[in-house]
């Protein structure tokens, strides 16, 4: 074999090498995504719930944005706040009329990732756009606000829209193999007596761990070809918003005048007041106060934007409602969605 055959072949079976071992990789990402996409996890396309399909005539979609509130955290994709929402608007819909709310919110995002998000889901053709977060731009720093978007740290997603879940899932089970249950402890330092799982378990975990590690390096190589410019918050004086809520408030008037750009319509949304101490709920009311009053200065004289306060619509100390003062029950989330109907209903009935 002549030499430049022989790196032809080494070439080839390299080659196939990766596209074997990443159509294994897609294969149990779709397992992934088709096992837990109606519990805790994402469907194919990175946002909860089943996929949707075309908008069909006479369809009002509604595009559900926020953090792990919004998502639904501790409760299944039926029991957040957009399935519910859908379910209630359902039973008031006049004839000829369907709706369909999409739970884009996903755990830790803030008001910046709004933009990003609406820019990502522009092929659903949502009609409105619900942006419901606060309590993730609570602390305010302007040295360090909250830029997370999470499906952008995909270089998958950010070039395809597929957002893989396997790395993530793949070591959370390691974790929680390693740590009787508790993942979070592997990123905890304690001199305490810790679980120490027999040499089978640690084995199987290092497996899991290995593997998704794997997934995560082949992102981080697809990374330097799917680049992006470096997340920041741009100037917020005219935003007219007090300090230290300026950037909060950028990220929302951004997000809403792309919204608008678009022919679509805003909610802009008050969750209920953070109940963590009186201290923080006298932060979160103030920075719903100076975000409303921002969104009533540039855009009070337009039809299609929104405002609802439901900071006083729940006591996040009632346990039925809350389970840690902050995120929502299943009966929590029922009487937000109970309390958009009508916000929802008038944008709804608004000419085209």
């Amino acid at each position: 074999m002549t030499r430049r055959r022989r790196l032809a072949f080494a070439a080839a079976a390299v080659l196939g090498a990766t596209l074997l071992a990443s159509g294994v990789l897609f294969a149990i990402d779709v397992y992934l995504h088709s096992k837990y996409e109606r519990s805790a996890g994402l469907n194919i396309w990175g946002y909860r719930g089943p996929s949707v399909g075309r908008k069909r005539a006479g369809e009002y979609r509604v595009a559900f944005l926020g953090g792990s509130s919004a998502y639904g955290y501790g409760v299944t994709w039926t029991e957040a706040i957009p399935a519910q929402l859908e379910q209630r608007l359902a039973r008031v819909a006049p004839s000829g009329r369907t709706f369909r709310v999409i739970n884009l919110g996903y755990n830790n995002e803030g008001a910046y990732s709004f933009a990003f998000t609406l820019r990502d889901y522009d092929y659903l053709d949502y009609d409105l756009a619900c942006l419901y977060e606060g309590y993730n731009d609570l602390i305010g720093d302007p040295n360090h606000p909250n830029l997370a978007v999470f499906r952008h740290d995909s270089p998958v997603f950010r070039l395809t829209g597929y957002m893989p879940i396997f790395p993530i899932v793949f070591k959370e089970k390691a974790a929680a193999m390693l740590t009787g249950g508790d993942p979070g402890a592997l990123y905890r330092s304690s001199t305490k007596t810790v679980f120490r799982p027999p040499l089978t378990t640690r084995a199987a975990a290092g497996v899991l761990r290995t593997t998704g590690e794997i997934g995560q390096s082949l992102e981080r190589q697809l990374g330097k070809v799917a680049s992006e410019p470096e997340r920041q918050i741009g100037p917020v004086d005219a935003t007219g918003c007090k300090y230290p809520w300026g950037q909060y408030c950028r990220s929302i008037a951004v997000a809403i005048e792309l919204t608008l750009s678009r022919g679509r319509q805003v909610l802009f949304i008050t969750q209920p007041y953070a109940s963590v101490g009186e201290g923080v709920r006298m932060r979160h009311v103030e920075q719903q106060r100076e975000a409303a009053a921002m969104v009533a200065r540039r855009f009070g004289g337009n039809g299609r934007v929104a405002y609802v306060n439901l900071g006083e619509a729940i006591d996040l100390d009632d346990r039925g409602l809350s389970f840690d003062q902050m995120h929502l029950t299943a009966a929590g989330n029922a009487r937000v969605a109970e309390r958009l109907i009508d916000p929802v209903g008038r944008l709804a009935a608004l000419p085209d």
